[in-house]
């Protein structure tokens, strides 16, 4: 049986980062992943937006994380040279009370650390003519990246760093032992390596 330091399972947007930031702890990194390549399951199926943090609870962990996150991507993105954009996002109210609840959300953003302007009708239709609209928030931190671009960055980091990322890999089993952890990939019957640490 094969001993590693440190086995990611899953290779998709968060196994990779993990991969690649152990990897720059220069520990042995191997990241299994079930499927044919990485980054094919939830990594490949969301909207790819860098959100603002405009929502979540005032003083919240997700607020804190996405927001100081979000200026972290960008930096990563343009340091990298990973296609993205800063292309902004607006906030539309068609009606009144839209208007009154519109303040409510600029308010609740600004306790999160985000900047919000906002737009009157001339000055939002300024920027998208096509709108029908009484006034919108202007969210100029939102942004749009090309994740597989990202993932593949990020992977390409990690295997300089002397991560292996092995695919069609399936880990069925997993039980402690002295050693570490042994897992069981593809099979039921024998273990097939040893982890020092595992990161699922």
């Amino acid at each position: 049986m094969d001993h590693v330091d440190t086995v990611v399972i899953g290779a998709g947007v968060i196994g990779l980062a993990v991969a690649r930031e152990i990897a720059q702890a220069r520990r042995e990194v191997l990241i299994l992943e079930a499927l044919h390549e990485f980054g094919t399951e939830t990594s490949a199926r969301n909207s790819e937006v860098i959100h603002a943090g405009i929502y979540y609870p005032q003083g919240s962990l997700q607020a804190r994380l996405c927001v100081a996150g979000r200026e972290q991507l960008y930096d990563f993105c343009e340091r990298y040279g990973v296609a993205h954009r800063r292309c902004g996002k607006l906030i539309v109210a068609t009606s009144p009370a839209q208007c009154l609840a519109l303040t409510k959300i600029q308010a609740s953003a600004k306790a999160n650390g985000v900047e919000l302007e906002l737009l009157d009708q001339r000055q939002t239709l300024d920027m998208e003519s096509q709108l029908s609209c009484l006034g919108a928030l202007h969210s100029k931190t939102t942004g749009i990246i090309d994740s597989r671009a990202y993932m593949l960055t990020l992977l390409g980091q990690a295997e300089a760093l002397g991560a292996t990322l092995v695919v069609r890999s399936r880990v069925t089993r997993g039980a402690i032992d002295r050693d570490g952890v042994r897992l069981w990939i593809n099979s039921e019957r024998e273990p097939t390596l040893c982890a020092r640490r595992i990161v699922n």
